[in-house]
Formats: structure tokens, sequence, C-alpha cells
């Protein structure tokens, strides 16, 4: 009967993992705490039809009042219980041409590493009190600094930077809690048709967000710290992207 919160869940992939974390039996998921920083009414509309197990939370992952705010709100709804699995997914794509037409570089880092940071930091608390205490940062190879070259041409940097400070600052929070037995990993969950991805991605978020699952759910303590990719079965090994479920490269 875990309890989950998922950041970013107003659209896409967040979304999806609220969705498939909500249908599952009770008797696995207990809550799943899905945050937006709006209005959000698909997402509201799925926690009508969820009987009570998801649970619409404000959080803007830019504003630390907001973020506080919402941990408040969380602990109060946990009934004396702790807070097992934390994602977070909330994020931001911003184009440029190249670095020196970046100007975006402030607005990027504040939602995709601070955001995380700060959000970390306020339900491990919470965290300590659940029985998995595993916090996931949703990252993405795009990061990678080994393949930087053969991303080079995708006109994001603010996005690649931030993806790559994401996941250093995930290993400096794995390092610093393993010893309390937490679990602390980025999860690259694939190039998904999502507002983020565009059309013409390599999958659908229902796939991305069931491998995505399944990576969440059986990861353990010997892949704190670890940058991981989600697998896809059959998926072919052409030096693209690949879903073979192995560590990326930093």
């Amino acid at each position: 009967m875990a309890l989950y919160l998922i950041t970013g869940a107003s659209r896409g992939l967040g979304l999806e993992l609220a969705r498939q974390l909500g249908s599952l039996p009770a008797s696995e998921v207990s809550k799943v705490f899905a945050t937006a920083r709006g209005d959000a009414p698909i997402l509201e509309e799925l926690a009508k039809k969820s009987s009570g197990r998801v649970i619409v939370v404000r959080l803007d992952v830019t504003n630390e009042a907001s973020i506080k705010q919402a941990a408040v709100e969380v602990e109060a709804n946990l009934d004396g219980k702790g807070l097992d699995i934390l994602i977070n997914n909330a994020g931001i794509l911003q184009y440029a041409l190249g670095v020196s037409t970046m100007d975006n570089l402030t607005e990027s880092f504040t939602t995709n590493v601070l955001g995380v940071h700060w959000v970390t930091r306020a339900f491990i608390p919470l965290l300590r009190k659940g029985s998995l205490k595993k916090v996931v940062n949703i990252s993405s190879t795009i990061g990678s600094i080994a393949t930087s070259r053969f991303v080079h041409l995708l006109p994001a940097p603010a996005y690649k930077i931030t993806k790559a400070a994401l996941n250093s600052l995930t290993v400096q929070y794995a390092l610093d809690y393993e010893k309390e037995g937490f679990t602390i990993f980025a999860l690259s969950p694939g190039w998904l048709r999502t507002d983020l991805g565009g059309e013409t991605a390599d999958l659908s978020v229902e796939q991305g967000g069931k491998a995505s699952l399944e990576k969440i759910f059986n990861t353990g303590k010997e892949q704190n710290g670890q940058f991981i990719k989600i697998e896809i079965k059959g998926w072919p090994n052409d030096g693209r992207n690949q879903y073979d479920g192995s560590p990326a490269p930093w």
C-alpha cells in the first residue's frame, strides 16, 4: 500500500504516471498525491473517478512557499503515515539556437534543478517515515555529457545543461541519504509523444509511463545514485535512442 507523490502531474508523463498508479489495486498503491501549479482539469477529472486515491495538490516547484504549503497538505492526508515514493517529474524545455542565444537558463535551472532540490528537501521528513524511502528524478539522456556531440543540433542547450546538473544533484542526495536507507536515482523515461517531446517521438506516453513504473517499482538500493534508462523489449539497438534498461552514460 505505497504512498506516492508526483510533481508536474497536470499533463504528459506526470499525468500518465498518476493514471497508471491510480489504476493499480489499493493493496499496491494506497494514495497518489498528484501536484500541479495551476488549474488541471484532466487531472481533476482523474481524481474524481479515483475514489479518493488520487489527490490533487497545488504545488509550484519554482516557489518555496508553495512547496512548503503542499508538504503541510500532504502530511495532513497521510494519517500519520510516511510518504514512500517521490517522483520529481516537473520540468520545462525551452528552445534556443545555441548557447550564445540562450536567455532562458535561469528559468530552466530554477524549474529543472532548484525545483527538484526544494521539493526533495521539503518532503524528506515525510519520506523518512515511509517504508520505501525512494526518490526518482525524471531526467533525460539529452543531458548526458558523454553523448553531447550526438544531440548537439537539438536546439535546447538550457535543457541539456540543467538535466546534467540534475543528474549531479541526484548523486549528491543519494550519497547524503544512503545511510538512512534511501534509494535516490535519475530515470530517463525515453523520448515520448507529449507536448514536450513532440509528435515524432519514439514512444507513446503510455509506453513510457509503464516502462518508467517498472523501473520505479523494481529499482533497489544497489541502484542508488545511478542514472537509469527504461527498457522496451524488442527495441532495436541501432546506436541511437536505446531502451535497454541499462545505466545511462553520464
